[in-house]
C-alpha cells in the first residue's frame, strides 16, 4: 500500500469569537493585488463584493490599520496599502514556518509520506527553513 498524506492546518488570529485575519484573507489581499479589483477578487474567490468588503472592513477596524486603498484615480481599482502588504507577508511567513515544524515533526512520527497542503514535497526532501525577516507594521 502506497499511502500519501497531505497536512492540512487552520491557523487565524481572532480576538475573542470574531476572526481576525487568515490564510482565507490572504487570498483576497493576493488577487486584490493581483487584479488591482476588489470586485474581480471577490469573484475569483466566489463571494459577493459585499462579503469581501466586510471581511476587510471587519479586519481593518480589528487592527487598527487599513490594508486597502483606492488608487490615485479611482477608476484604476484598489491596491494594498503598505501595512496591507505586510501584514500579509508576516502572517504568510507565519503559516509557513508552523507548515514546517508540523511537517517535519509529522515526517518523524508518521511511517508513511506526508506532504505541505500548498506544496507537495518528494519524501526526504529537507524543508526551506528560511530565517524570518524583520517585518514591521505601523498602527494609525
Amino acid at each position: 500500500m502506497s499511502l500519501k498524506t497531505t497536512i492540512r492546518l487552520h491557523l487565524w488570529l481572532e480576538t475573542g469569537d470574531t476572526m481576525v485575519f487568515g490564510m482565507g484573507r490572504v487570498q483576497l489581499l493576493d488577487l486584490i493585488e493581483r487584479h488591482g479589483s476588489l470586485r474581480k477578487a471577490a469573484s475569483e474567490l466566489g463571494m459577493s463584493y459585499r462579503a469581501a468588503w466586510c471581511k476587510l472592513r471587519a479586519t481593518e477596524q480589528a487592527l487598527g490599520v487599513k490594508l486597502v486603498e483606492a488608487r490615485a484615480h479611482k477608476r484604476e481599482g484598489c491596491q494594498l496599502t503598505p501595512d496591507g502588504q505586510t501584514i500579509r507577508e508576516i502572517f504568510q511567513r507565519w503559516f509557513d514556518e508552523v507548515e514546517n515544524c508540523a511537517l517535519a515533526r509529522a515526517e518523524r512520527l508518521f511511517p508513511w509520506p506526508v506532504a505541505g497542503f500548498f506544496e507537495e514535497r518528494e519524501p526526504g526532501t529537507p524543508l526551506a527553513a528560511a530565517p524570518p525577516r524583520g517585518l514591521s507594521v505601523t498602527a494609525r
